[in-house]
């Protein structure tokens, strides 16, 4: 019996300890990772029942490395472990290793928030470190590492029917996948003889949807002007990147373009009627004179209408509209229908921006200064987004709960955020309401 009841001690902290969050990482390596070859650390973290706010996964920093967190949409999971069942969310760190070598990923530590017993905790996991190797200088010569890389041009106008004066736009996209749009370097365009041209600054896109994948994208804007007629020649690009697929360097390449300018069209016109003044009285000379004041007067006055009368009518409709889309009943209708109609997500992120502009710190502060089932409602549409429970909450009760709670400002609650910069100054003027956004984009 002693013995029986040591082990039963000895297995309670054990108990305890596998029903708490935890996290791991792991990193994708086929033993052939190169130089300037991007590579993925998964990441998930998990906890008993369901997240109350979602993990924060912050940046690290590796030597000779680039370490960045893509654009991606974090997974939901659920593990079951010793009879537990755990909610779990997992996002991806992308890492260009720069130089040949051993690059060693610390241990991430992961802010996140749960429920014990009902109540909110907030939490620090942490992973396990890890580590990859790369091999050989295999992107020499190079610019960069990546897959089904494509590269395309286009111009605004056919270059073959210009005219002297006219300007040319060229635009060079580079795609490719399993990199980042900053990895991917710069074409060399060269000169075009005759012509002068100048780069507009480049643009870089990630997450851009091929498909079923995703891929990165560096756009190239260059302008040609042309000063006389003549044939020219814009050279061709070779442009090399290491292809993870076959495992070599690989040259795309553009073709040249001819550009043929023609002289720009002699300026045609009407011969004036040139014929000796007649000259006028006196008396006609002071009429038409007084005609032109009068018509210079009234012209003026009707331009000063115009200008004027316009302006002050825009200004009244422009005021007359931000009083209504930032009235208290245009942002409390906006909130209903995001609740209504918008994801859970969606409907979370309008909570939070309406709790913001009551003044209260927190959503769960607001919630709990109105209708008793509030807390619990938005305690269900938390379980709903972070546990994974599609029916935890009523959007139509929410909606209905939301006026009730909009009775309840911070400024008439002890629940504020910070004290009032300057006591008494609602006495002077009435605080103007800032518009903001419900719906999610």
């Amino acid at each position: 019996m002693r013995y029986l009841w040591l082990i039963m001690l000895m297995l309670c902290p054990l108990q305890a300890f596998a029903a708490g969050p935890y996290a791991r990482a792991s990193v994708e390596d086929d033993g052939k990772i190169v130089p300037g070859q991007q590579v993925y650390v998964t990441v998930d973290v998990f906890v008993p029942d369901f997240f109350t706010s979602p993990p924060q996964f912050p940046l690290f920093g590796i030597p000779d490395a680039l370490v960045t967190l893509p654009g991606e949409r974090s997974q939901h999971l659920t593990e079951t472990a010793d009879g537990i069942q755990y909610a779990g969310i997992r996002t991806r760190y992308a890492i260009v290793p720069e130089v040949p070598g051993t690059y060693a990923v610390p241990a991430i530590d992961i802010e996140l928030g749960y429920a014990v017993d009902g109540k909110p905790l907030r939490v620090t996991v942490q992973t396990n470190p890890l580590s990859f190797e790369t091999h050989g200088n295999a992107t020499a010569g190079a610019g960069f590492a990546a897959r089904g890389l494509t590269i395309a041009q286009a111009f605004d106008r056919d270059p073959a029917a210009l005219k002297a004066g006219d300007a040319l736009t060229r635009t060079i996209t580079i795609t490719a996948g399993d990199t980042q749009a900053i990895m991917i370097p710069p074409v060399e365009a060269g000169a075009a003889p005759g012509l002068t041209q100048y780069a507009k600054p480049a643009k870089t896109e990630d997450g851009i949807a091929i498909g079923r994948d995703t891929a990165s994208r560096r756009t190239e804007t260059l302008v040609y002007t042309t000063t006389a007629e003549g044939r020219f020649a814009i050279p061709p690009i070779d442009y090399s990147w290491f292809d993870l697929d076959s495992g070599g360097i690989t040259v795309a390449r553009l073709p040249s373009t001819t550009v043929l300018v023609a002289a720009a069209p002699a300026r045609t016109g009407i011969a004036p009627d040139v014929q000796a003044p007649r000259m006028a009285a006196p008396f006609e000379q002071r009429q038409h004179l007084m005609l032109v004041i009068l018509l210079g007067l009234a012209a003026g006055a009707a331009a000063w209408a115009m200008r004027r009368l316009p302006r002050a009518l825009v200004r009244y409709l422009s005021a007359a509209e931000l009083r209504f889309k930032t009235s208290r009943r245009y942002l409390l209708r906006g909130l209903q229908k995001s609740i209504l109609s918008a994801d859970p997500a969606g409907v979370y992120a309008a909570l939070q921006a309406w709790s913001r502009e009551e003044g209260f710190r927190t959503l769960h502060d607001w919630a709990a200064s109105g209708h008793p089932d509030l807390a619990d409602e938005v305690t269900g549409l938390e379980s709903t987004l972070y546990g994974g429970r599609s029916s935890a909450f009523d959007r139509q009760r929410l909606a209905r709960l939301v006026t009730s709670a909009g009775d309840h400002r911070a400024g008439t609650h002890p629940r504020m955020a910070l004290p009032a910069l300057n006591p008494g100054a609602d006495t002077l003027a009435a605080p103007q309401r800032s518009a903001f956004t419900l719906h999610r984009t």
